[in-house]
């Protein structure tokens, strides 16, 4: 586990045991973006600061080759207005193990991944059958490591879309358009998210991270945990529908903010 990581675990924790049980139904309660694909039509809120990280192994098994990757995928979110949020992304330290099934032979290679930079807007709440609407942009950079840096500014443009059904349900949409250096590919994501108590949440999603130009499809299913109003950790599974998306992917993260 990187440092960093560990250390937003353990002050979670920490928070956790000395804190006042909040409820989800607080407007202040923090909203991550991650783990799942489709994120929040929510910012942080002007002056906030919250750090969403973890770490993510994927298992992708073809013929002729089986690879093991673990990244450590990391969000800055910086409130500038009660609308409007500064977002720098990556997908941190990479490290992957393959194997050739026929000879045996075992490679590793790890790095840096890219930055993506941008900021989200909350253009509207809910009304009625009307979602709950944001706006996010962003670009990635070439920043990483040599193995795993991009080519150029890919730009992208997301919408989350989301709708309180009721009775503890929630519904969220989010399609999406990227620019990568080569070609242009949709994105699209829907979940479904209940909440079992005031602390406890649990979500599913369908997605297509990636729709042509190696289109990508999973499904996943995780929890939240609500430690307090200013700390979430979470954990979720992910099983790829393609050859082109890992077969079986982990992921366990925390959330916080001040």
């Amino acid at each position: 586990m990187q440092p960093t990581i560990r250390f937003s675990f353990l002050a979670c924790l920490l928070a956790g045991l000395v804190s006042v049980p909040a409820a989800r139904a607080d407007d202040d309660t923090i909203n991550p973006d991650r783990p799942n694909v489709a994120n929040s039509s929510q910012v942080v809120g002007s002056r906030r600061v919250q750090l969403e990280t973890g770490v993510q192994w994927d298992r992708q098994r073809d013929p002729d080759s089986h690879v093991r990757t673990l990244t450590t995928p990391t969000l800055l979110r910086i409130g500038v207005a009660d609308a409007l949020e500064l977002r720098v992304e990556t997908d941190g330290r990479t490290i992957e193990h393959a194997s050739d099934p026929a000879s045996g032979a075992h490679t590793v290679s790890a790095g840096w991944a890219d930055l993506s930079a941008g900021v989200k807007w909350h253009i509207a709440d809910q009304d009625g059958m009307r979602p709950s609407v944001g706006l996010i942009a962003e670009v990635a950079l070439p920043t990483g490591s040599a193995g795993l840096r991009g080519s150029g500014f890919r730009p992208a443009v997301e919408l989350p879309l989301e709708w309180d059904l009721g009775h503890e349900w929630s519904l969220g949409l989010m399609p999406g358009v990227v620019r990568d250096s080569d070609a242009t590919y949709g994105v699209l994501a829907a979940s479904i998210g209940k909440a079992f108590s005031e602390r406890l949440h649990g979500f599913a999603e369908v997605a297509a991270p990636q729709i042509g130009h190696g289109t990508q499809t999973l499904v996943d299913a995780g929890v939240a945990w609500l430690v307090n109003k200013d700390c979430q950790v979470d954990a979720m599974v992910v099983h790829g529908l393609n050859r082109q998306t890992p077969g079986l992917s982990l992921a366990f993260g925390v959330s916080v903010r001040r």
